[in-house]
């Protein structure tokens, strides 16, 4: 019977017949995730026009998820399948191709390990090193985490050492990106962004995408001198919207007592580029095809440093407080001068079933009446930002950073049953530009940019099911859409967003 089975089927079973074999030793693990999710959009990441008419959808997540772990190393991998309801036919073809990825793939080798009896010497405690395609996750993800809320998630493709000794933590991590094996090419220059083949010149033909080029278009989906940067927001960071062609960091860390503290220091360099324009000749038709041309030697660098502290006290540990600052100069990726910080602090207490918390973020911006050169906007890298800045996204994960920066007063409350099966959390934010910024008539702009609210919800169906509810609703100001380039008085000030997501993560190898 196996024998008239698909090849793929084959080794489906095949592999199944491995892990069971391997289970015995509670060294391999097979788990998978199914999470869809329903949107109702009314301005979620920003603004809707007044003409515009609400949307609503279904995403899906698939992955299938293998670990391996001995005494010298372990292995992990993630399969992704990332789609929308329906983006498909029901019936495709074979052009239609794939939409498979690897989300992660690394190796971590250990090589030394003082609890492990079988290393004859071990000089520290843990040292390993940790290489391809992984997550990069630290602290409380303000900077460096997996954006888990995304359906695509975040991952780099690096290697990282990690070292731990006498409760120290140490990782010293590095990346490099290329898009090309750089056969024919003069020197390894990085075009920043996945570029579809093919894109309408200046007079709406069809042509090439030129190598090395990401074109700018219109409204109308046409190259133009005065449109924007197509595609940059894949893969795209949190407001970045463009891949690094390089990055470093080192982090250290180490808990005293209860209290965490540690450092960070990151480097990330981002490939230049020069405004160009190329001729297509369609007929009678001579249009152009406009935008960045990333053939120049070197890179733009921008360095960010700074502390994390989270202290935890009471006799049940029911208070625990969170700061931070980080400080970022160099260049940004136009090359621009940048010098800018954030800082955040916020207060936690927590019972048995609820839970309150009171915070302030701050991430500084530009001051549109200043004539300095120097940029002052802030950028949190490549962390979590649903998380922090509310969840309807409208700084710092699906669109830019406000050129004022950003202020933002929160309050929390939290409450969770005592079987731990069920959550709601209600939110409260309040949004500020943290610098002045111009109207259309030169005159400053109020600085309070509106209120945001947001109820989650979450049930734990079994053991390995979770239904979350979601709802949003902003109250805007006129600021807004200044904020976000919008013209005045001509979007809807009160946006709301609600989601439904089931979350299904079985483990295959468990009864």
């Amino acid at each position: 019977m196996i024998k008239n089975l698909p090849s793929p089927f084959c080794a489906v079973l095949l592999l199944l017949t491995c892990f069971c074999a391997f289970n015995a030793s509670a060294q391999l693990s097979f788990t998978g995730q199914l999470r869809d999710r329903a949107e109702l959009r009314d301005g979620y990441g920003t603004l809707e026009s007044s003409a515009n008419k609400n949307a609503a959808f279904i995403s899906q997540r698939t992955r299938l998820i293998l670990d391996y772990k001995n005494s010298r190393l372990i292995f992990h991998t993630s399969i992704q399948d990332v789609r929308l309801w329906g983006q498909d036919a029901s019936t495709i073809s074979n052009a239609d191709g794939s939409r498979l990825g690897v989300h992660e793939a690394w190796a971590e080798l250990i090589l030394s390990n003082k609890k492990d009896t079988s290393f004859k010497k071990s000089p520290f405690d843990y040292f390993a090193v940790k290489i391809g395609r992984q997550e990069l996750v630290y602290d409380d993800e303000r900077l460096l985490g997996n954006a888990d809320w995304l359906q695509q998630g975040r991952r780099h493709d690096a290697v990282v050492f990690k070292l731990i000794e006498k409760g120290w933590q140490v990782d010293l991590g590095g990346a490099f990106n290329q898009n090309s094996d750089a056969i024919n090419y003069n020197g390894t220059y990085y075009t920043p962004a996945n570029i579809p083949a093919t894109i309408k010149d200046s007079k709406g033909n069809l042509v090439n995408t030129p190598a090395g080029f990401i074109p700018f278009i219109n409204s109308a989906g046409v190259s133009a001198k005065n449109g924007s940067p197509a595609f940059l927001n894949i893969p795209g960071t949190n407001t970045i919207n463009q891949d690094y062609k390089a990055m470093q960091f080192l982090y250290i860390g180490k808990k005293f007592d209860k209290t965490l503290v540690s450092a960070l220091f990151l480097t990330d360099q981002f490939a230049k580029y020069k405004l160009d324009s190329v001729k297509n000749t369609a007929g009678t038709d001579v249009g152009y095809v406009y935008g960045r041309r990333f053939n120049i030697p070197g890179v733009n660098l921008r360095y960010t440093t700074g502390l994390f502290i989270k202290p935890v006290f009471g006799d049940h540990e029911q208070w625990n407080l969170n700061g931070s600052f980080y400080y970022q100069g160099g260049h940004d990726k136009d090359g621009n001068s940048l010098s800018a910080y954030s800082y955040t602090a916020s207060v936690n207490y927590k019972t048995a079933v609820m839970s309150y918390m009171a915070g302030w973020d701050y991430l500084s911006g530009n001051n549109s009446f200043s004539t300095s050169t120097t940029s002052h906007r802030f950028d949190p890298l490549y962390g979590s930002p649903h998380r922090f800045w509310g969840t309807m996204d409208y700084f710092y994960a699906t669109s830019g950073s406000p050129t004022g920066g950003l202020n933002n007063p929160y309050l929390k409350v939290k409450f969770t049953s005592v079987n731990k099966r069920f959550t709601t959390e209600l939110a409260n934010h309040y949004f500020f530009l943290a610098d002045n910024q111009k109207d259309l008539t030169g005159n400053a702009v109020s600085k309070y940019l509106g209120t945001e609210f947001d109820l989650t919800n979450s049930y734990k169906l079994n053991k390995f099911t979770n239904v979350d509810l979601g709802l949003s609703y902003m109250a805007a100001t006129h600021s807004m859409e200044y904020a976000k380039g919008i013209t005045p008085g001509t979007a809807r000030l009160s946006p709301f967003w609600a989601y439904l997501q089931l979350n299904i993560k079985p483990e295959f190898l468990n009864k």
